[in-house]
């Protein structure tokens, strides 16, 4: 068997002419084989969907006409002819792409979804958290109605960004208010549900450390990449001068990085992505290594429908699982529709799909139908990780 068609999609629904907005773009790369096996991949796009577009064929130029079996090879292939593989987020998320699709291929190939292929079914069910459910969301008024409506559907875990538009640094007027924003969705929530505080990674050191000393009382699940990501030593400052636990690792590139935090004992959770990490044949290697340092996997899943369909793959063989991150009740109604078969959430869990390999189908003409091209829509007054509208004091 070997990988004879490789497709790119790039998908979105239209912000303005010729461009697509983050929360509705995708990046999705179908791979074929010569008997005719067809997988699916994911890459991602935020704002630098062409760089991204344009590494996917170059990685294509390794891929093609190997077999997709070997997943381990045609990694090490690629690292031995991309110089500058371990600090480029292009290259390990087109990687990370392929790899995704090689599993998918080697699933339906033997017949079994992914986590039977890595390691068996240590759970049939993934308890999950909502993101991007506070969108448009500024006074703590908004934010306890907003957060009592998904708690009304289920979930048993919310994360947020109460920050506004602070970055770098905080003033104690920034910290009261999203001191008051993180009481009002405990306070609408009765408490029944695990807070987990997002810091999307833009504070110094100091101003974390200020952060987490008034938000202590929430005893939040975790707080989230407090300090800029490549800041190693400022996060080590953080976690000597607070008592909370911290999740991080986004932003990593490899299992070296990856090994680093978690040896250093510089987080209490990792959350590895597995459309930049190296794919699934990369993550397996973060979460061993997370296991015997006794931190648990929470993975970054924030794109689309393929991401969340092999993370949930396996979050299903993981010991060492935490909690996943779900946009799956946020994600636009394209997205929802792009995949066939996609458990829903239900009660704050997802039920692992059995089928073989994502255990999910992707719906071919939803894919044609949402083709995007060019740039994604550049908004210069709110940065793209924000959820929309929440950028403001």
């Amino acid at each position: 068997m070997k990988i004879t068609g490789i497709e790119v999609y790039q998908l979105g629904e239209q912000a303005s002419p010729g461009s697509a907005t983050w929360a509705g773009n995708s990046i999705l790369l179908k791979l074929t084989t010569s008997d005719g096996t067809v997988g699916y991949g994911e890459a991602v796009p935020t704002l630098r969907a062409q760089p991204v577009i344009q590494s996917l064929h170059e990685v294509a130029r390794v891929y093609k006409g190997r077999d997709p079996l070997d997943m381990e090879l045609n990694i090490h292939e690629w690292h031995k002819h991309d110089f500058y593989l371990p600090v480029s987020f292009e290259s390990t998320t087109a990687l990370s792409a392929f790899d995704i699709a090689c599993w998918d291929i080697a699933g339906k190939h033997f017949g079994a979804p992914i986590h039977q292929l890595i390691g068996g079914t240590y759970r049939n069910r993934v308890r999950v958290y909502a993101n991007g459910w506070y969108d448009k969301c500024v006074t703590p008024e908004q934010f306890g109605t907003r957060a009592k409506k998904f708690s009304g559907m289920g979930y048993t875990a919310l994360k947020f960004d109460p920050f506004g538009s602070h970055y770098d640094s905080i003033d104690r007027n920034g910290i009261e208010r999203a001191y008051e924003r993180v009481k009002a969705v405990r306070d609408a929530t009765n408490g029944r549900v695990d807070l987990l505080i997002e810091h999307h990674g833009r504070f110094d050191p100091n101003s974390a450390i200020a952060i987490a000393h008034r938000l202590r009382e929430f005893d939040p699940l975790f707080m989230e990449e407090p300090v800029h990501p490549d800041n190693l030593e400022g996060l080590r400052k953080y976690r000597e001068a607070t008592d909370v636990r911290i999740a991080v690792g986004e932003r990593i590139l490899t299992k070296e990085q990856a090994a680093y935090i978690i040896s250093n004992n510089l987080a209490d959770y990792m959350q590895a992505d597995i459309t930049n990490i190296g794919g699934v044949t990369v993550a397996r290697k973060v979460a061993a290594i997370a296991e015997a340092y006794g931190v648990e996997m929470a993975f970054h899943n924030a794109f689309g429908p393929v991401q969340n369909a092999v993370t949930i793959q396996v979050d299903a063989a993981l010991p060492n699982f935490l909690i996943q991150e779900s946009f799956y009740d946020c994600f636009p109604d394209w997205k929802r529709r792009l995949v066939k078969d996609q458990s829903k959430i239900e009660d704050g869990y997802t039920t692992v799909p059995t089928r073989p390999g994502l255990g999910v189908e992707v719906d071919e003409k939803v894919l044609e139908d949402h083709r995007a091209e060019g740039q994604e829509y550049f908004n210069p007054d709110e940065p793209v990780w924000v959820v929309k509208d929440t950028w403001k004091d």
